[in-house]
C-alpha cells in the first residue's frame, strides 16, 4: 500500500492547508493507503507526496484541494 506525505512550512502558517488535503485525500482513498503523514518544513514548503513520488509542489502550481486529490487519485 502507498503512503501520503504532505510536508508543509510551519513559518508560513500552512498547517490548515496540510490538514485540509490530509483529510480530504483519507475521506477519498483512506482505505487504500498505509499512511497519510504530515511533515513539518520551512522556507516555504508545500509538497505531497505519495511514496517518493511529487504530485504536487506549491512553487509550481497553484494550490487546490480538489486538484490534489485528483492528481492523488492518479497516481494511487
Amino acid at each position: 500500500m502507498p503512503s501520503l506525505e504532505i510536508e508543509y512550512c510551519h513559518p508560513c502558517g500552512f498547517l490548515d492547508r496540510a490538514l485540509d488535503v490530509q483529510a480530504a485525500v483519507m475521506r477519498s482513498f483512506g482505505g487504500d493507503l498505509k499512511s497519510a503523514t504530515l511533515t513539518v518544513g520551512d522556507h516555504g514548503v508545500f509538497v505531497v507526496r505519495v511514496d517518493d513520488t511529487v504530485v504536487f509542489n506549491v512553487s509550481e502550481e497553484p494550490f487546490d484541494v480538489d486538484e490534489i486529490v485528483r492528481t492523488v487519485r492518479a497516481e494511487l
